[in-house]
């Protein structure tokens, strides 16, 4: 188990992270969200002991994970860490650079590995090409391969798919993410792209300068979130005086979704903007001199439009309670 206590490292006096505290069970999925700058990439190269902290302790099982001044190569020898700039071997084959850190002694199950990666990457076309012939996207392919060769036990990923085509992104997101939890291999993913997080996340971490704002189950951060930063992350969303909901003047978080268009409502707006999204529309509207935002399978027809809060779903959102 990873256990990770009032992490600081600070680059400046300012920029960095400062007092973190978490844990990461065996075979678990931790999310690290947050604006550009707030310091993912930071935190992940604290974890794997590439930094010299300022104050706090990460211990992985008994072991003390210390920085470069404890250690002659940095980086603590049973985590992999996959930085966004590959660390690959420009002029060796795709092959070549998956096995290059298996054992050699035991050639067969090496090989046997190689093709499990190859195969699990997509990569088997591209086995004998040079990796300095290929695209960003099959390069971090390679990487990821590389990373998972030699059977870590916690692996930390910096935006591990940013370069991979869309098309073929969600396919082999599901693919490695399953493959992680078979192998029992913990995983922490810093991240810009949900859909690294929702569905796969175990817990989700947000940061914000440098700080700890949130730290809870994946399903709790999404459906109770602690203020408009946190559910901004997700996507578009409103915040609005609802009385039903809150009968102070306290604002709602509202989720686009939870906003129904129905001729028989009672609350009106103008429509601004109508976005195809695929497979709904995003629809601008001015509603009470503010702008919202609703999601709807239908595309409005006229310049108002008749909604209602979906106030049954907001409220069981709002009083949903983690196991």
């Amino acid at each position: 188990m990873l256990k990770v206590k009032n992490l600081t490292y600070l680059h400046n006096a300012s920029e960095g992270v400062k007092n973190i505290n978490f844990e990461v069970q065996p075979g678990e999925f931790t999310a690290i969200i947050g604006e550009s700058g707030c310091g993912k990439s930071t935190l992940l190269k604290s974890i794997f002991g590439l930094y010299d902290l300022k104050e706090g302790q990460i211990f992985w099982r008994k072991d003390e994970i210390k920085g470069p001044k404890y250690n002659l190569i940095p980086g603590y020898e049973h985590f992999k860490y996959l930085a966004q700039e590959f660390d690959l071997m420009p002029y060796i084959s795709v092959e070549e650079n998956i096995k290059k850190h298996l054992s050699r002694q035991f050639p067969e199950e090496s090989q046997q590995k190689t093709d499990e990666l190859l195969q699990l990457l997509e990569l088997k076309d591209l086995k004998d090409k040079m990796v300095k012939n290929l695209s960003g996207g099959q390069k971090q392919r390679v990487a990821i391969g590389r990373a998972l060769a030699k059977k870590p036990q916690l692996i930390l990923f910096d935006e591990p798919f940013s370069h991979i085509d869309q098309f073929k992104k969600h396919k082999l997101r599901r693919e490695i993410f399953s493959y992680l939890k078979k192998e029992n291999i913990s995983l922490i993913v810093a991240t810009h792209d949900m859909d690294d997080v929702l569905g796969f996340a175990d817990s989700i971490m947000i940061l914000k300068n440098g700080k700890q704002i949130d730290y809870r189950k994946a399903e709790a951060v999404y459906t109770k979130p602690k203020n408009m930063y946190c559910a901004s992350l997700f996507g578009e969303v409103n915040q609005l005086m609802i009385p039903e909901i809150k009968p102070s003047s306290e604002k709602t978080i509202i989720y686009p979704e939870e906003i129904k268009i129905s001729e028989n409502a009672t609350e009106e707006a103008d429509v601004l903007n109508i976005y195809f999204k695929g497979q709904h529309y995003m629809i601008i509207a001015k509603y009470k001199g503010e702008e919202i935002i609703i999601n709807s399978v239908e595309k409005p027809t006229t310049n108002q439009i008749k909604f209602h809060f979906d106030l049954e779903k907001i409220n069981n959102r709002l009083n949903y309670k983690s196991e």
